[in-house]
C-alpha cells in the first residue's frame, strides 16, 4: 500500500514509521497518490495565532471570546479538553476552565495570518475555495505535471511550511470530491492528515451519524430522526423521491452525499455574500438594555471582520430568533455601503424597535450583505446626521489605538451592557 512520510516527505511501501526518519507520522492508503480534492482546515486558529503572538499563552487554556455575556469564539484544544467548544455561552466556559486566559478577537491579525497562508496555497494551485479565514478547499487536479510532485506531497509541504514560516498547523482532508474531503479533514485533529478513497467510501459512512453532514444541524437531525434516519445506512433505505417528498431539496442532496456523490466543483472566485455574527443566549431575555448591549458588539464584531476583508456592505441585517424557535429577519439597504461599527449599529437598533417589544428571544445576530471593495464605502455622508463624520473619525482613531495597544485599549459604555 502507498505511504508517505509527513515529515520528511519519503514515499514507501506501507509501514508503522518511515523508513528513512522513523517517524511515526505516516500517511498510506490505497489511493493516495490519485486523489485531487482536499480540504485544509487550521487548528484552533484564532487561539493559535494568539499562543504564536504572545509565547507566555502556549501552555495554558485560551479562550477567544467577549465578556461574560459574550459567547465562545474558538477555543484551544487545552481548553476544548476541558468541554469548552464554540458558542458555548462565556460564562459556562469560565465554569469548566475558571483558568482560561480570555481573549477578545483580534480580527486583523488573524486576517493577516489567512492572507499569508492563501499566498502559500496559491503556490501550489488557482483553484482555491476559501470557506473562512482559516479553510479552504483545493483542487490539485493537473499540478503534478506543474510541480513534478503528487498532491498528498504538496499538501504535507503546505502543513510543514505553516508550522516553519507562520508557527500555525493545520489538518488536511484528502479524497475525491468536496463532502469527503471535508469530512476527512475532521477526522485526526489537530494536526492530521486523513484520505478518503473512493473504494473506501461506502463503508466508511455506513454507520457514521447523518449529522457527520456539513449543514445538518440540531433542527435538521431531529426532522430526520422522527422519520427513523439517524445513520447514513438509514439513507441508503430510502429512494430519491420519497426523501425529496419529505424533505425537499435537502432530501435530494441527503440521497447523493448517503452514497458518497458530490459533483459540486470548487469554486475558486467564489465571493464572500455576507458577514454576520450572532449569539444564542443561556436564557431567553427580552430586556431592552441586554439587547441593545448584544447589537453593539455583534455590530463591531461584524465591522471588524468586514475592516479585516476590505469590505463593506450596502445592507443591514438583524436577526432574532424567538422562545419557541419562530424566526424573524429584518433588513436594510443603505444609501452607502459601510464597514462602521457605528452605522452598523444605529440601523440594526432602528429594526429592533420595529418588532414588537417584551418579547423574550434566545437568539439575536447582525450582519451586513451586497459586499463591496472597502474604496467604496461611506463616501457621500449623512445629511440627516451631521455628528456621523465625527463618530467615523473617532472609530478609525479607536481602531487605531487597539492595533498598538490592544483589542481592550478602549471600549465603550454600551459594550458594558
Amino acid at each position: 500500500m502507498p505511504a508517505l512520510c509527513r515529515d520528511c516527505l519519503t514515499s514507501f511501501e506501507t509501514g508503522p514509521r518511515c523508513p528513512a526518519c522513523r517517524s511515526p507520522l505516516v500517511i498510506a492508503n490505497e489511493e493516495l497518490f490519485d486523489l485531487k480534492i482536499a480540504h485544509m482546515d487550521c487548528d484552533a486558529f484564532y487561539a493559535s495565532v494568539e499562543k504564536r503572538d504572545n509565547p507566555d499563552l502556549v501552555d495554558k487554556p485560551v479562550i477567544i471570546g467577549g465578556g461574560r455575556r459574550g459567547v465562545v469564539s474558538t477555543a484551544c484544544y487545552i481548553a476544548r479538553i476541558r468541554g469548552v467548544h464554540s458558542a458555548m455561552p462565556m460564562f459556562q466556559a469560565l465554569k469548566l476552565c475558571p483558568e482560561a486566559v480570555v481573549i477578545r478577537p483580534r480580527m486583523q491579525a488573524y486576517a493577516d495570518a489567512s492572507r499569508a497562508i492563501r499566498a502559500m496555497m496559491l503556490e501550489l494551485t488557482p483553484a482555491i475555495e476559501p470557506l473562512s479565514l482559516d479553510e479552504a478547499f483545493l483542487d490539485l487536479t493537473g499540478t503534478e505535471r506543474l510541480h513534478g510532485l503528487p498532491p498528498p506531497i504538496m499538501l504535507a509541504k503546505l502543513i510543514l511550511r505553516m508550522r516553519s514560516e507562520l508557527g500555525l498547523t493545520g489538518s488536511i482532508g484528502l479524497s475525491h470530491n468536496k463532502f469527503l474531503a471535508k469530512v476527512a479533514s475532521d477526522l485526526d485533529k489537530p494536526h492530521g492528515f486523513s484520505v478518503i478513497g473512493k473504494s473506501q467510501t461506502d463503508s466508511f459512512l455506513r454507520d457514521k451519524p447523518v449529522g457527520l453532514i456539513w449543514g445538518v444541524g440540531q433542527a435538521t437531525r431531529t426532522a430526520l430522526e422522527a422519520a427513523g434516519i439517524r445513520t447514513f445506512a438509514d439513507l441508503l433505505r430510502w429512494d430519491s423521491a420519497d426523501l425529496t417528498a419529505r424533505f425537499g431539496a435537502m432530501g435530494d442532496r441527503l440521497w447523493h452525499l448517503a452514497r458518497g456523490q458530490d459533483h459540486r466543483r470548487i469554486s475558486a472566485n467564489s465571493p464572500v455574500k455576507s458577514i454576520s455574527k450572532e449569539i444564542t443566549f443561556s436564557e431567553d431575555t427580552h430586556n431592552a438594555d441586554i439587547l441593545d448591549g448584544h447589537i453593539w458588539r455583534l455590530s463591531e464584531q461584524v465591522a471588524d471582520r468586514a475592516k479585516a476583508r476590505q469590505l463593506a456592505g450596502r445592507v443591514i441585517m438583524l436577526k432574532l430568533k424567538r422562545a419557541d424557535h419562530s424566526l424573524i429577519s429584518r433588513r436594510l439597504s443603505l444609501r452607502d455601503a459601510t464597514q462602521f461599527a457605528d452605522t452598523i449599529y444605529r440601523t440594526a437598533a432602528d429594526l429592533m424597535a420595529q418588532v414588537e417589544p417584551g418579547t423574550p428571544y434566545r437568539l439575536i445576530g447582525v450582519g451586513i450583505s451586497d459586499l463591496i471593495p472597502e474604496s467604496g464605502a461611506d463616501l457621500s455622508g449623512d445629511l440627516l446626521d451631521p455628528n456621523a463624520s465625527q463618530r467615523r473619525k473617532t472609530e478609525k482613531a479607536t481602531d487605531d489605538i487597539r492595533r498598538k495597544f490592544g483589542p481592550d485599549a478602549i471600549r465603550k459604555g454600551r459594550a458594558l451592557r
